[in-house]
């Protein structure tokens, strides 16, 4: 069978995987892209179960990756934050977040990929094992352990879709005009603000910790939002939480996501940095 006809077919999940591995679109089309060239040249005859053979393939050119994006995470200005996706209903399979997926990043990268590979793909420990060059016993410790660091990253009452998106439209009203009693009710004594700027564009450096420092962060807010409107463009799933894509003032995009316990958000999540938004600017803007 050709090659780009045995593998077209698998591509998306292949992406899938290597994005929840680097938290980066574009890096995770170039690992599958990677693999590709490698299927090119492989004795495909010989390749009985071609999606195990590609996953392991992609699996381990993001473990060479996450190498490098180690040093590149120390050296990065401000809090890292992956990149947005905006995602359908039928996307949510995987039970993936936003917050789970920096839990990931607190991982070791075994770690990581042998909780994504058995806990989220599906893939039994003998072929985790094969991938990542440990034993199956070593792979269910280095899933046991993924699992342990992650747990608290899971909401105790997780939100049901509708009421987050109303949550989320009605912490955009309150935020932008500065409601702040509104804004009150809604968050979580502890809650949590980052925001991602890359250095490219205006954001804190460091995260903003409970309720009456982000109050007072989104009063000094509303004064600039009340000089220029910014527009909501999207409501919806962003990696797995409610939140909203907007226009911004300076002509460029911002999205919003919520972590929401119960009826409370525990914790905000701001994408400013232009690299990590072109993507999504292609599909909204054009």
């Amino acid at each position: 069978m050709d090659a780009a006809v045995s593998f077209e077919p698998l591509r998306p999940r292949l992406i899938r995987v290597a994005y929840r591995m680097l938290g980066s679109v574009a890096d995770a089309e170039d690992m599958v892209q990677e693999a590709f060239l490698r299927w090119m040249g492989a004795d495909r005859a010989s390749v009985r179960e071609p999606e195990a053979f590609l996953r392991r393939v992609v699996t381990r050119l993001c473990l060479d990756r996450l190498k490098s994006a180690a040093h590149r995470h120390e050296t990065y200005v401000g809090p890292w934050l992956p990149e947005p996706i905006v995602e359908t209903e039928e996307e949510q399979a995987d039970d993936i977040s936003l917050p789970l997926m920096l839990a990931l990043e607190r991982l070791s990268p075994l770690e990581r990929a042998a909780f994504l590979l058995h806990d989220v793909f599906g893939v039994d420990f003998d072929e985790v094992a094969d991938t990542i060059g440990r034993d199956p016993a070593a792979c269910r410790q280095l899933a046991s352990r993924a699992r342990s660091h992650i747990r608290e990253s899971r909401p105790r009452f997780p939100v049901a879709r509708e009421r987050g998106l109303e949550i989320a439209s009605a912490f955009f009203a309150a935020s932008r005009t500065g409601d702040l009693q509104g804004l009150r009710a809604m968050l979580a004594d502890d809650v949590v603000m980052q925001s991602d700027g890359g250095g490219k564009r205006a954001a804190a450096r460091w995260p903003f910790v409970g309720i009456d420092e982000i109050l007072r962060v989104h009063k000094g807010l509303a004064r600039l939002f009340a000089k220029g409107m910014s527009k909501v463009l999207h409501y919806g799933l962003i990696n797995g939480l409610p939140g909203f894509v907007t226009l911004e003032a300076d002509g460029e995009l911002q999205t919003t996501a919520l972590q929401i316990d119960g009826d409370r958000i525990t914790a905000i999540y701001i994408v400013r940095n232009p690299d990590k938004l072109s993507r999504l600017g292609r599909e909204m803007l054009h």
